[in-house]
C-alpha cells in the first residue's frame, strides 16, 4: 500500500453518483483552493451526457460515462474509484475498477457486501498492490487536498474542524460517524489532522486499522498517530505487535470502544457488523490493555481521550518535533443563491413581474384571490376573466355579459380560415396542439380579426372625440376599410343574430355604453349608403 494515498491533485471518478456528494467534494476543493477540481467524471451505467455543479464560483459541465472502462479511458490521471452501488452490485463495479490500470484507490460505501465478495476484492487488490477503503465507510480526508464522498459533513463542520488545512495527526477509525466527532476533538486539542480515513464497519474491511497505521509511519508530515479501534476482531493486537518491535515509532494514542459488553451476561453485538464481542481477548477492556503495555498511549475511558491526546501533542511541541503554524484564514466559500436567498443575505430583482397572478405562496393568487378561495366562492368564468383582466370582482351583470361572449365566439364554424387551416393541419397528421396553431396564425386583419380591429379603432376614435362621420370619412380618405363593416351575408334587413342579444344587454345593463354608441352611429351613417 503506497504511503500517500491522496494530494492536492488527486482526481476521482464516481460510480452511480449522489449530486450532494459531488457538489460536497467540490465546496471543500474551493475551501482548499485546489487548482483542479477533485471529481473528474460520473459514471452512470448506460447513460451518458452532462452533470452540472459548481466549482468556486463557475458552473462546470461533468462528463457522466455510461461505463467504468469508458471513464477511465477518457480520464486516465484519475487514481480514485467511489462506489455508490447498492450492496448488491458493489462487488462487480468494484472489481470492475480495480482492474483499470489508473485506478489505485477503491473507496465502497455500500454496506451489507456478502463476506465472500468483499474477501475476493481484499485478494484482487492486494494482488494488484491497490488500496480498497470499505465497505460500509464514509470514506477519508486529506485535510487540505481531498475529500471522499460525504466525509466530515456538512462545510460548517468541515470548518469548524479546520480539514481545510493539513495538521499533524494520522486519525484511522472503522465508525465514520465517530470519525467526525474526532475531527472535531483533534481540532482542539492539536492543530487538526493530516489525514482521517473510516475503514468501515462490516466484518472484512478492504484495508485495516493496521495497515493505515503502517502507512502514517510513513508520511513525513504525520507526527503522531491517534486510532479508535472496537470491540471484537483482533487487528489492534497486530498494531501491538508493531510498536513493540518498533516497526511503528511514532506516538500512538488509542482508544477501544465497547469497553460497556462486560456488563452484559451474553455476547454483544454492537452497531457493526464486525463488533461484537467473542472471547475474552475479542473485549474491549483487553484490547486496551495490549495497547497501553505496547506503549500506546490509552485513556481510562473515552472521556479522558482528548485529554491524553493534548497531552501528548504539547509533548511533541515542546520537543520540536511539531512547529505550531500560524492559523491561514479561513477560505471564503460562495453560497448558493437560492440559499442566500433564504437566508435574507441577498436580494435582486424581479425579472418577470406580474400584477394579475402570484404562485409564491403556499397556493397560487388570482388578484391577490387564493385560489381556494375562487373554487369554493362559486366564482364563474366571467369573474375569474375580470380577476385576471381587471383586477377585480366584477358585478354579476359584468362577468354576465363577459360570458355571454366567450359563448357567440366559442365556435366560427367550419368554414372560416382559421377552423379550415385547423382542420387541414389535422388531416395532414399533425398533433392537437400543431393543428390548433395553424388555425390561430391564420387569423388577421382579413380574416377573423375584425372584432380586434373594430374594437382599436373605435376606442381610438372616441378618445381622440371624433365624430361618427368625420371618423368614416377619414377612413375612407386613407383607403381603409371600417372593421365590421360590409359583411357579405349580414344587412341592416339581416342583422346578425349573435349580435342582437349582446346589444340589448348592454344596454340594459350597462350605465355607460359610449363605445357601442359611437359604433352604433358609425353602423347609421355607413348605412345610409349600402343596407350591408
Amino acid at each position: 500500500m503506497d504511503a500517500m494515498l491522496f494530494s492536492s491533485s488527486t482526481q476521482a471518478l464516481i460510480y452511480n453518483y449522489k449530486e450532494s456528494a459531488v457538489q460536497g467534494m467540490l465546496d471543500f476543493d474551493t475551501l482548499c483552493q485546489r487548482e483542479v477540481p477533485s471529481v473528474a467524471a460520473l459514471i452512470a451505467p448506460g447513460h451518458e451526457g452532462f452533470h452540472k455543479a459548481f466549482f468556486r464560483t463557475s458552473e462546470r459541465l461533468l462528463p457522466v460515462f455510461p461505463s467504468i472502462t469508458a471513464a477511465s479511458h477518457a480520464h486516465p490521471l484519475a487514481s480514485v474509484f467511489i462506489n455508490f452501488a447498492s450492496f448488491r452490485s458493489a462487488y462487480e463495479s468494484s472489481l470492475r475498477a480495480l482492474e483499470e490500470p489508473n485506478i489505485k484507490v477503491v473507496v465502497i460505501i455500500a454496506e451489507g457486501v456478502p463476506e465472500n465478495q468483499a474477501r475476493r476484492l481484499i485478494a484482487v487488490s492486494k494482488r494488484l498492490n491497490k488500496t480498497v477503503i470499505g465497505p460500509a465507510t464514509v470514506g477519508g480526508i486529506q485535510a487540505g487536498c481531498f475529500k471522499i464522498a460525504n466525509t466530515a459533513g456538512t462545510i460548517d463542520n468541515i470548518i469548524q474542524c479546520k480539514l481545510y488545512r493539513p495538521g499533524s495527526v494520522g486519525f484511522v477509525s472503522k465508525s465514520g460517524g465517530l470519525s467526525n466527532e474526532m475531527y472535531s476533538v483533534l481540532s482542539r486539542t492539536t492543530d487538526g489532522i493530516f489525514e482521517g480515513i473510516a475503514i468501515g464497519g462490516d466484518a472484512f474491511p478492504g484495508s485495516t486499522i493496521i495497515d493505515h497505521v503502517r502507512r502514517f509511519e510513513r508520511v513525513t508530515q504525520v507526527k503522531m498517530i491517534v486510532l479508535l479501534g472496537e470491540i471484537g476482531g483482533w487487528e489492534e493486537y497486530e498494531i501491538a505487535k508493531a510498536l513493540q518491535s518498533g516497526e511503528i515509532k511514532k506516538p500512538v494514542c488509542a482508544w477501544v470502544s465497547g469497553t460497556v459488553a462486560k456488563i452484559f451476561p451474553t455476547e454483544v453485538q454492537f452497531g457493526h457488523a464486525g463488533a461484537k464481542s467473542g472471547d475474552q481477548a475479542e473485549s474491549a477492556d483487553a484490547k486496551n490493555r495490549a495497547l497501553a503495555e505496547a506503549g500506546a498511549g490509552v485513556p481510562d475511558s473515552f472521556e479522558h481521550f482528548a485529554e491524553l491526546i493534548s497531552r501528548t501533542y504539547q509533548g511533541l511541541v515542546a520537543s520540536g518535533v511539531i512547529v505550531p503554524r500560524p492559523e491561514p484564514p479561513v477560505p471564503a466559500l460562495p453560497v448558493d443563491f437560492r440559499a442566500a436567498l433564504k437566508q435574507g443575505k441577498v436580494r435582486k430583482a424581479t425579472t418577470i413581474t406580474s400584477t394579475i397572478c402570484d404562485d409564491r405562496g403556499d397556493e397560487p393568487k388570482y388578484s391577490g384571490v387564493p385560489i381556494s378561495e375562487v373554487i369554493r366562492g362559486g366564482f364563474s368564468m366571467g369573474d375569474v376573466i375580470g380577476l385576471l383582466w381587471f383586477k377585480r370582482r366584477l358585478p354579476r351583470f359584468a362577468a354576465q355579459f363577459i360570458e355571454m361572449c366567450l359563448v357567440m365566439v366559442a365556435d366560427h364554424g367550419p368554414c372560416v380560415s382559421g377552423a379550415h387551416n385547423t382542420i387541414v393541419a389535422s388531416r395532414a397528421g399533425k398533433d392537437l396542439v400543431s393543428s390548433l396553431a395553424s388555425g390561430l396564425l391564420t387569423i388577421g386583419p382579413r380574416f377573423g380579426g375584425a372584432i380586434d380591429d373594430a374594437a382599436r379603432f373605435f376606442k381610438e376614435a372616441v378618445e381622440s372625440k371624433a365624430t361618427p362621420v368625420n371618423f368614416v370619412e377619414s377612413m375612407k380618405a386613407q383607403g381603409k376599410r371600417i372593421p365590421g363593416i360590409g359583411h357579405l351575408i349580414k344587412s341592416r334587413d339581416n342583422p346578425d343574430q349573435r349580435v342582437v342579444p349582446l346589444k340589448e344587454f348592454a344596454a340594459s345593463h350597462f350605465s355607460c355604453c359610449t363605445y357601442l354608441d359611437f359604433a352604433l352611429a358609425v353602423e347609421q351613417y355607413t348605412l345610409c349608403k349600402a343596407s350591408n
